[in-house]
């Protein structure tokens, strides 16, 4: 179902032709056959862990492409779920979806199913969110001692790997790695962590030669049908990711984000909501702020305007 706000359509959620699996936050999951997935991300929005009534027009396209931007510069050394982008090698695989191309189309990856992980690899270059709030209040992070000294929104010497649960509902929660060496087993332990740390780097790299700084993230990994350790899902994007634009970075205070940062803005601001079910309307202003800063990150970090970016190619890539 397409929605109408400024102008600009938004996509709420999918009805395609195809089995839905699962319907997130934000994405809508289609068996597509022969272990494939179909991932269609919408324009939908939450905050709080609360979906809210108006969406972000072009949010769900840019975490699509700036994924497949992202994973094209990976792939000489990361394996990963993505068969395709691009919509016509879509319908080939699959012509039932040609009727309905307009709605999922540059929104859509065609993946690999794979089995899933139950850990979040999140990856901390700066102290900010929830790492922050434990340090201030008790000086560790996941139960585990920091140094002494730091200030909100420092940098993190070296680069901490901070594991997190996979909540299916609510909230994750910061483990410390000997859990996730007890969940997963040393290897997989090991190799996830060494992965996330890799990319991290690589995407904190690109960002700063932008202007931009990579201040946390999380990466979602899955084991293929043939045994293999992929990564999935979305990677590097704003919904995934925290960027600051470096030009107002100041340690010391928490910073602007290139996200959903209006969204928590004007809904922190409101003295009559209780950050529970129902949500309040997001006013159109709030909305078109939100696409902008979307937008914004998509072309600083590609250098390209959303509506002329095309897609890399991975067809051939098994």
């Amino acid at each position: 179902m397409f929605e109408s706000d400024s102008d600009m359509a938004a996509m709420v959620r999918s009805d395609l032709p195809l089995p839905l699996l699962h319907q997130g936050k934000v994405r809508d999951v289609y068996d597509a056959g022969d272990d494939m997935l179909l991932i269609v991300a919408s324009d939908r929005v939450s905050a709080f862990d609360v979906v809210l009534p108006q969406p972000i027009p072009s949010k769900g396209e840019v975490l699509t492409q700036l994924t497949a931007w992202w994973l094209a510069e990976l792939e000489d050394w990361v394996d990963h779920h993505i068969l395709s982008v691009d919509p016509n090698a879509i319908v080939q695989r699959i012509p039932g979806l040609a009727d309905t191309r307009d709605t999922w189309a540059r929104r859509s990856m065609l993946v690999r199913r794979t089995e899933p992980i139950m850990v979040e690899c999140v990856v901390r270059g700066y102290i900010t969110g929830s790492a922050w709030r434990e340090y201030r209040d008790h000086g560790t992070l996941a139960g585990q001692p920091l140094e002494e000294g730091l200030v909100e929104s420092q940098r993190l010497e070296p680069t901490i790997f901070s594991p997190a649960t996979k909540a299916v509902e609510g909230h994750d929660e910061n483990i410390t790695f000997d859990e996730v060496r007890r969940v997963l087993g040393d290897k997989t332990a090991e190799r996830t962590r060494d992965l996330s740390l890799r990319i991290y780097e690589h995407g904190s790299r690109v960002a700063e030669e932008r202007g931009i700084i990579l201040a946390d993230t999380k990466f979602e990994f899955g084991f293929a049908a043939d045994g293999r350790l992929l990564l999935i899902d979305e990677v590097l994007t704003p919904d995934s990711s925290r960027f600051w634009p470096g030009e107002s970075y100041e340690m010391g205070r928490g910073q602007t984000s290139l996200d959903k940062q209006p969204v928590r803005d004007y809904l922190d601001g409101l003295e009559d909501w209780d950050k529970a079910p129902p949500p309040p309307d997001l006013p159109d202003h709030v909305v078109e702020a939100t696409t902008s800063r979307y937008k914004e990150i998509f072309r600083r970090l590609t250098g390209t305007e959303l509506d002329d970016y095309q897609p890399p190619d991975f067809e051939g890539l098994d």
